[in-house]
């Protein structure tokens, strides 16, 4: 019961987080406006001159996501995470970047090796996932997901979990993608998502 209880709380907050989105229609209008279609936008690795723009458009995604928050992380956080991250090797983790026509970061995933004994049956791990309201539900998100499950499956890796919040709104989307809901012990769906097989992700494509 403490558990139908909790993922029912979780549900009514996805509702209320997805209040703040814009939806495909009217993000296809804004495009159409500025005379760019979904192709025209650029998925690449990311480098290291990317920080500034990466911590910034990691700060306003999950300000847009979780409106409702009264404290949110800072630029400075970000950034200073950012570069830490940037000061390992990209053997275990990469990171890709959307790039929209006028050169500019809407969107990135981040992607690093996993082995934790809570899942063992996962090598990779979705470790962010993060696009600006406007441009989402174009297939942007679909293309980077691809792009992170291709990379894995490049390094060997054929499977992959993502650990998100149960209260984000585009706790679907990652359903779509084909991945299967992950419970604890007691049931409960804490935003996680897992995915044995990397493959299907290019056969929904």
């Amino acid at each position: 019961m403490k558990a139908i209880v909790k993922n029912t709380a979780a549900a009514f907050m996805r509702l209320i987080f997805s209040l703040n989105r814009s939806s495909k229609r009217e993000n296809m209008r804004l495009l159409n406006v500025h005379g760019y279609m979904p192709d025209d936008f650029v998925i690449r690795a990311a480098v290291e001159s990317d920080i500034p723009a990466l911590a910034a458009l990691h700060v306003q995604v999950w300000n847009e996501t979780y409106w409702m928050v009264r404290y949110k992380p800072t630029l400075e956080t970000r950034l200073w995470q950012w570069r830490d991250q940037f000061k390992e090797a990209q053997i275990d983790w990469f990171c890709y970047v959307v790039v929209n026509p006028e050169k500019e970061l809407v969107g990135f995933a981040k992607g690093q090796k996993y082995a934790h004994n809570d899942f063992p049956d996962y090598t990779g791990e979705l470790n962010k996932l993060y696009l600006l309201s406007q441009y989402q539900c174009l297939g942007l998100g679909r293309r980077l997901v691809r792009q992170v499950a291709n990379r894995f499956l490049d390094m060997g890796i054929t499977s992959m979990v993502f650990f998100g919040d149960n209260k984000n709104p585009s706790c679907h989307f990652h359903e779509i993608m084909g991945g299967k809901r992950l419970y604890t012990k007691n049931g409960e769906f804490n935003g996680g998502y897992g995915w044995n097989d990397l493959n299907i992700i290019n056969e929904l494509l």
